[in-house]
């Protein structure tokens, strides 16, 4: 059994205990979180699919950690002007657990 939801603009494809990376959420380590917007649920041979989304579909997840990313290095530079910019980004995220997948 699989099911594919929508959180912070993107698309995942999960199943029950499986451990994903997500963008972040504004919950605590430990709490529970609820993702409603499901677009697709398969058990075995059936798959439902939503029109955007499916009714009464439902993702539950705890929430594993939240951190940052590895940092990358954005580097802009202008040839014969003298102008470089250097600059770094973490991009923060949310380690959730899924739980179940109810429909």
């Amino acid at each position: 059994m699989f099911a594919v939801f929508e959180t912070g603009g993107k698309q995942y494809k999960v199943s029950e205990g499986d451990i994903i990376f997500v963008e972040k959420l504004g919950a605590g380590e430990g709490e529970t979180v609820t993702f409603d917007r499901v677009l697709a649920v398969s058990r075995g041979e059936t798959t439902e699919f939503g029109a955007p989304y499916l009714d009464g579909a439902k993702i539950e997840a705890t929430v594993v950690k939240n951190g940052k990313a590895k940092k990358i290095v954005v580097f802009k530079y202008k040839p014969k002007k003298n102008e470089k910019k250097k600059q770094g980004h973490r991009q923060p995220y949310t380690k959730i657990q899924i739980a179940s997948i109810v429909r």
